[in-house]
């Protein structure tokens, strides 16, 4: 019982053990890409070692040289999760958080097409920039959530969760199907159209509706 009573999902960036992402998960990615819809979630990892909070710059490792903004929803689970229905999906979820997810193009495309994992350009140092937790009763609806980032103050995303083509309770309901998702885990939702390569010296800001908003500097290693 003790164990349960210290699980504080504001904690979520030094308790959670596992970073659920979601690819291909916006219809305005799946049209300008003009490829087919998913039919299934497209799920990866990253390790929690990627974390970065606000305050901190965002590093572009020397191995890379194309390393791309993604901004997304966030969603923290609240509790163990194993098989759940789509319906009771979200009774799993504690809170929301606005994050980016940073990607090393230059790596994942060869790596997508050749079949190999993405784990190296998705889960280095610095590529899970993260807001602090917004606890689920300070969110009317996570599928109406306005999405936006800019680089130098030059507007770059701007999107919306109801564009998801995989909605919360969706990709919860799958992933149970696979793993347990436990308490503190943090999911990815996707990224709205628009995602690009940025470099060192850089500015990024995003926001998620009039929930969170965050501003990162960036350098090279």
């Amino acid at each position: 019982m003790a164990a349960c009573l210290t699980q504080n999902p504001a904690n979520f960036l030094s308790d959670g053990k596992k970073i659920v992402g979601v690819a291909l998960n916006y219809m305005d990615v799946v049209k300008a890409r003009n490829v087919p819809v998913p039919k299934e979630p497209l799920v990866f990892l990253k390790p929690t070692s990627s974390y970065l909070r606000e305050g901190q710059p965002i590093i572009i490792p020397k191995v890379f040289s194309k390393v791309a903004y993604e901004v997304e929803l966030g969603v923290v689970i609240g509790k163990p999760c194993k098989n759940v229905s789509k319906a009771r999906a979200m009774d799993y979820v504690a809170g929301y958080c606005l994050a980016l997810d940073l990607t090393a193009q230059c790596h994942l495309g060869p790596a997508r097409a050749s079949g190999h994992p993405w784990t190296l350009g998705k889960g280095f140092d610095t590529s899970t920039p993260v807001s602090e937790f917004i606890p689920i009763k300070e969110v009317k609806d996570p599928h109406n959530l306005s999405l936006w980032l800019t680089v130098n103050g030059v507007e770059k995303q701007k999107g919306c969760t109801a564009d998801l083509v995989f909605n919360v309770p969706d990709i919860i309901s799958y992933v149970s199907q696979y793993m347990t998702l436990e308490p503190n885990d943090l999911i990815l939702t996707g990224t709205p159209d628009g995602a690009d390569a940025f470099k060192a010296g850089d500015v990024i800001e995003c926001g998620l509706g009039d929930l969170a908003t965050l501003k990162f500097d960036v350098c090279s290693e």
